[in-house]
């Protein structure tokens, strides 16, 4: 267990470190919030389907959780102060030459390197505050004052998304390229290079890392395309997903150095964290897909009152860094996370009786209900996935949780487009968005129901959902090690 500052960040100089890496969580924030404002408007321009629609958005999240593993794995072994300049880099470049698409596969190409890039940069900037921070009430401190400039980095982004649309959706991308450029510079000041790891018979799983990927993509692919294509071709895509998923556990039960260590996954606490987090994920990211193609398409608001209806939800940036850690100090982290998910849960119950002439009114609670649960669920659970584990594996420790994410809010955008747009949005009418919406409401209670298995008094309620410890040695390299010897 890790609980001291890394040589590499002296106290004197952690300030400067965390602004920046809030910075960046801060742009990845406003990057998602201000596409998803834009997406109709995107559509009509470039004569995009709903299903190629939906892939703008899952493009970035399948790069961005499909590879996160290995993204962890290099910033524990590459450096992470290196992993974040170059990645950050990465990310500029092609978040600006989406804008320049001109076709929408195009643009599904690039979203996909830009979900890479925040693949590598997320790990490495959150390993780099949990390892300059000491463990305990310091670093959580610092890790809900990250999450909460995350959320509000989406809700800016919502505003801002709605103001540059009316522009032209193209500034979505090229207004971003100005921001990142700035905390590249600040990053290159502000964070301390570290000591170089020591890497010697160490390598990075590539294997791993595109059997994992290639098995996300392939059960996305087919649970999006279930409702437009036949029986037996869905059950071949799952089936050549799932297939991968299976030879990425091979893979990583052969290799030297895998990219995960499967003795993680056999910590039941672990594995229902990781799945409360895929599935609130999944719940949030399809909300908010059926929600912006409600308001536009069916009611016909233009994006501007989009982003403003959608701004209630941006109250956890406020509530984060302020009520969240009063609340788990008080309760634990696990009440808190369960408590969000059922908010959540009763925000998409909210919204089920949806109506062709809704008010404002009748929406304002749903929405409202969405933000409590995002400051209470969010943090607490980017807490619990690092707290324990051994400083060289805290790239890993990110690169499991922000998996968990990325891959949940994939598979919700694909299975609410499949169960509730059928067809064009604007044919389905109001009974596909009622219909969609059965998908993160039954994602939240599942999810809800996975974080509260541990009752108080069991090994692992009294603290936190999933705390685990993380051995950097597992059983096969011991036994090497000792035969060495």
């Amino acid at each position: 267990m890790s609980t001291s500052r890394a040589p590499g960040a002296p106290p004197a100089r952690t300030g400067g470190v965390l602004l920046v890496l809030c910075g960046a969580i801060f742009l990845e924030g406003i990057d998602v919030a201000m596409l998803n404002v834009a997406l109709p408007s995107i559509r009509a321009d470039l004569g995009m389907s709903t299903g190629e629609l939906q892939w703008v958005m899952s493009a970035y999240v399948l790069g961005y959780g499909g590879f996160m593993l290995l993204g962890g794995r290099a910033a524990d072994l590459f450096g992470r102060r290196r992993m974040f300049v170059l990645w950050l880099t990465v990310f500029v470049l092609f978040s600006g030459l989406g804008g320049l698409a001109t076709g929408g596969w195009t643009l599904i190409l690039a979203r996909f390197v830009t979900g890479v890039a925040a693949a590598f940069m997320t790990p490495a900037g959150l390993s780099i505050i949990t390892t300059s921070f000491a463990e305990g009430p310091e670093r959580n401190r610092a890790l809900l004052v990250y999450s909460g400039t995350s959320a509000a980095g989406f809700t800016v982004g919502l505003v801002a998304g709605g103001l540059l649309t009316a522009v032209h959706w193209r500034w979505v991308f090229f207004a971003p390229v100005v921001l990142a450029l700035v905390i590249l510079a600040a990053a290159l000041v502000c964070v301390p290079p570290a000591e170089r790891p020591e890497r010697t018979g160490r390598r990075v799983d590539a294997a791993g890392a595109l059997t994992v990927t290639a098995g996300l993509v392939l059960i996305v692919l087919g649970v999006e395309r279930a409702a437009h294509t036949t029986a037996v071709l869905t059950a071949g895509t799952l089936l050549a997903g799932l297939a991968f998923l299976a030879a990425f556990v091979l893979v990583e039960r052969r290799s030297p150095e895998p990219l995960v260590r499967l003795g993680v996954l056999r910590d039941g606490a672990l594995v229902r964290a990781n799945l409360a987090a895929m599935l609130f994920a999944a719940g949030f990211f399809g909300f908010q897909f059926l929600v912006v193609l409600y308001l536009q398409e069916l009611r016909g608001w233009t994006a501007l009152q989009t982003s403003l209806a959608m701004l209630v939800a941006g109250v956890d940036a406020v509530l984060s860094p302020t009520l969240t850690p009063r609340l788990v100090d008080r309760f634990g982290n696990a009440r808190v996370i369960t408590g969000g998910l059922l908010l959540a849960a009763l925000s998409y119950g909210l919204f089920l009786p949806v109506t062709a002439d809704w008010t404002y009114a009748a929406m304002f609670p749903g929405l409202l209900a969405l933000g409590l649960a995002f400051s209470l669920a969010y943090g607490p659970l980017t807490i619990v996935a690092t707290e324990g584990v051994a400083e060289e594996e805290q790239g890993l420790a990110g690169g499991l949780l922000y998996t968990a994410f990325q891959s949940g809010a994939a598979l919700g955008l694909a299975a609410v487009t499949a169960v509730g747009a059928r067809t064009d949005p604007r044919a389905a009418g109001v009974d596909g968005i009622r219909a969609g919406l059965l998908v993160p409401f039954a994602a939240a209670l599942l999810a809800a129901a996975i974080s509260a298995y541990p009752r108080p008094g069991s090994r692992k309620a009294a603290g936190s959902v999933g705390v685990t410890l993380v051995r950097p040695r597992g059983r096969r390299r011991r036994r090497r090690e000792r035969r060495a010897a």
